[in-house]
């Protein structure tokens, strides 16, 4: 993942987006469904309908980004809401995009003693 400024929010767009859609349409769901603005500098995360790709745009300062992944297997982790958005923190979005459950991520071991 690119390493973001400090202070740089990331809002995942609840519900489904239509994939086809480039870097301007996504800007107007900003707009629009979560009346942000899509050039803050902040990063916008949208998951197609059948949950294996997400598309993320960010303004960087001097252009427009976007990044889009399609998991091989599995499905990307998303909320339940129809609509509305949802903050992650870096370490959240960075276990999103590796396709793992970034509500609950469990250690899969744990030290047991020094001894």
């Amino acid at each position: 993942m690119i390493g973001l400024p400090a202070g740089t929010r990331i809002w995942l767009a609840a519900g489904i987006t239509d994939m086809r859609a480039g870097m301007n349409g996504l800007a107007v769901k900003v707009q629009t469904a979560l009346a942000e603005d899509p050039y803050n500098g902040h990063v916008f995360v949208f998951r197609g309908r059948r949950g294996d790709m997400i598309k993320v745009l960010w303004w960087s300062g001097d252009g427009m980004c976007l990044l889009a992944k399609r998991l091989e297997r599995g499905r990307f982790v998303w909320p339940q809401a129809a609509d509305g958005s949802v903050t992650l923190t870096q370490a959240q979005l960075s276990m999103l995009l590796e396709g793992i459950d970034w509500r609950r991520p469990e250690r899969t071991w744990r030290p047991q003693s020094a001894l």
